[in-house]
């Protein structure tokens, strides 16, 4: 079932508001910080909100994927569905692990997750 935009706000706010918790808890619970130090912790929640935004709005993509299976790009034939499969994903805001549906091409047995 696909989320609404206040669903995706919501879980995505919540993330935002763990980060900044442990950004202060870690303001509270340190000797004064300098500024490279403020810098390097305000970047790790960064990081973290970054990734919380986009696993946010990549949630429950997978069910917006092809309804027919795809055809493999090699041998042009469709591809089985395997079900659902983790892929992690290298992106430039992080690592994300992802469930999505696995297909394989019956005749070169090359892999596909939808949608790309």
């Amino acid at each position: 079932m696909k989320r609404t935009r206040a669903q995706i706000k919501a879980e995505m706010m919540q993330r935002v508001e763990k980060e900044i918790d442990e950004l202060l808890e870690w303001r509270e619970g340190s000797a004064p910080p300098n500024l490279s130090q403020f810098e390097e912790e305000i970047l790790k929640a960064r990081q973290g909100i970054s990734q919380a935004m986009i696993e946010g709005l990549l949630s429950g993509e997978e069910s917006q994927g092809p309804v027919e299976a795809p055809q493999c790009p090699h041998c042009q034939v469709a591809m089985e569905n395997k079900g659902k499969r983790d892929k992690v994903v290298e992106t430039r805001l992080g690592t994300l692990r992802l469930r999505r549906e696995y297909y394989v091409c019956p005749r070169c047995r090359a892999g596909f997750f939808p949608p790309g």
